[in-house]
C-alpha cells in the first residue's frame, strides 16, 4: 500500500510538473480532458479514411492556434482581430520556401523559421504603434491591419499564388504517396507521420504555453488584465508586456500556420487569412471558456467536429423523419449553419462560462 500511495503521489508530481502547475480544478474536467487528449493520440488506429484523420489533425492546430489567442484575450485582456495574420506569415513563409526551393527539409525549415520571424517582428511593431491606443480602437485598428494583408496576399500573384492560393510538394517523408511498415496493425503512411508530428508539435507547444502562464511574467499579465493602471503604478511598463506577449501569441500562431501548410500541401487566404477563421478562434474561445488554456482542447474539439460531421448527422436525422416533411426538410443538410447556429446560442446560455468554468463551478 505505501508503495503504491507512493507510487501514485510521485505520478501526481510529475503531471503537475508538466502541467507547471496549472490546476484543472474538478475531477470530470479532468477525466474530459484526459479523454479528448487520448483521442487525439491514438486518432489514426480507429477513425475511418482520410476525412477523420483530417478533422484530428485540424483539432490540434487550433488547440495552438485558439490557446495563442488566449494568453491575449483571456489572460491579457487584448482584443485582436489581427490573430490570422501570424496564423498566415507561418503558413505562406513554409510554403513560398517548399514551391520555390523544392521539397526539401532545408526548405521547411528555412521557411517555417522565416514565417515565425516575420510573424514575430510584425508583432512587435504593431504593439508597440497601436497598444497605446484603448478598448474599441485598438480592436479596430488589428481590424483594419488583418484587411490589408487578406487584401495584400490575394494581390501578390507572383508570390502568393492570389486568391486562388498556391499547391506545394513536402519532404518524401511526409508525402502521402509514403508506406513505412506497419506498427501495431496501422500502415504508416505519410498522412499518419504528419498527423503525428503535428500531434507532438502542438502538445509541446500548448505545455510551453501553460509554462509561460504559470510564470512570474504570466501572472504579470493576469495583473495587467485586471487593472493596467494599477500593474503600471506597480512599476511593471504595460505597453512592453504588453508587446511581449503579442510577440509570444504571434510566434505560437505561426507554428500552427506552418502545420496546416504541411498537412493540406495547400495555402490560400480562406484557409489562413479570411476572418471566418477569426470567427472560428472566437467561437472555440466562447465554448471551452476564456481564460484557461484548456479550454482550447475542448473549445477546438466541438466546433471542429461539429463543422464535419453536423451534416451527416443531420442529412440522416433528415432521412428518417421523411414522413413530416416540415421536421425532413428543417433538418436537412443545406441548413446546418442555422443549426449551428442555435447549437451555439444553446450553449452559451447552459454553458456561460464555458466548457471548463462550467465544470470548475460544478
Amino acid at each position: 500500500m505505501i508503495d503504491a500511495g507512493g507510487a501514485r503521489m510521485s505520478v501526481g508530481r510529475a503531471v503537475n510538473w508538466l502541467l507547471s502547475g496549472e490546476r484543472v480544478g474538478s475531477r470530470a474536467l479532468a477525466w474530459v480532458l484526459a479523454a479528448a487528449v487520448l483521442a487525439l493520440a491514438l486518432a489514426p488506429f480507429y477513425v475511418p479514411g482520410g476525412r477523420g484523420l483530417a478533422a484530428a489533425a485540424r483539432i490540434c492546430i487550433f488547440i495552438v492556434l485558439v490557446g495563442s489567442y488566449d494568453l491575449l484575450l483571456g489572460y491579457t485582456g487584448l482584443v485582436s482581430f489581427a490573430h490570422t495574420i501570424f496564423f498566415g506569415f507561418g503558413a505562406y513563409g513554409a510554403a513560398i520556401a517548399l514551391k520555390s526551393l523544392g521539397a526539401t527539409w532545408p526548405a521547411l525549415i528555412l521557411g517555417g523559421s522565416l514565417g515565425i520571424a516575420a510573424a514575430v517582428v510584425l508583432a512587435l511593431a504593431v504593439g508597440l504603434l497601436t497598444l497605446r491606443v484603448r478598448n474599441i480602437f485598438f480592436s479596430m485598428v488589428t481590424l483594419a491591419i488583418a484587411s490589408f494583408f487578406l487584401v495584400l496576399a490575394s494581390q501578390l500573384s507572383e508570390i502568393t499564388g492570389g486568391e486562388d492560393g498556391m499547391t506545394f510538394q513536402v519532404p518524401d517523408p511526409l508525402g502521402p504517396a509514403a508506406r513505412l511498415g506497419e506498427l501495431f496493425g496501422l500502415r504508416i503512411t505519410g498522412a499518419v507521420v504528419v498527423y503525428y508530428a503535428v500531434f507532438l508539435a502542438s502538445a509541446l507547444l500548448f505545455l510551453g504555453m501553460l509554462r509561460l502562464i504559470n510564470s512570474p511574467f504570466g501572472r504579470v499579465l493576469r495583473a495587467i488584465r485586471e487593472n493596467d493602471f494599477r500593474a503600471e503604478a506597480l512599476g511593471f511598463p504595460v505597453v512592453v508586456y504588453r508587446s511581449l506577449v503579442c510577440c509570444f501569441a504571434a510566434g505560437l500562431a505561426a507554428a500552427a500556420g506552418v502545420m496546416d501548410a504541411v498537412w493540406l500541401r495547400y495555402t490560400g487566404p480562406n484557409t489562413v487569412l479570411s476572418f471566418s477563421i477569426m470567427l472560428d478562434i472566437l467561437l472555440m474561445l466562447v465554448i471551452g471558456g476564456i481564460g484557461s488554456l484548456y479550454g482550447a482542447i475542448l473549445g477546438a474539439a466541438v466546433l471542429v467536429l461539429g463543422q464535419a460531421y453536423l451534416q451527416d448527422l443531420m442529412r440522416l436525422a433528415s432521412d428518417s423523419t421523411q414522413a413530416w416533411p416540415l421536421l425532413s426538410a428543417l433538418l436537412h443538410p443545406d441548413r446546418w449553419l442555422l443549426w449551428m447556429g442555435i447549437f451555439f446560442i444553446a450553449f452559451v446560455y447552459v454553458f456561460p462560462r464555458g466548457i471548463v468554468g462550467s465544470l470548475r463551478r460544478s
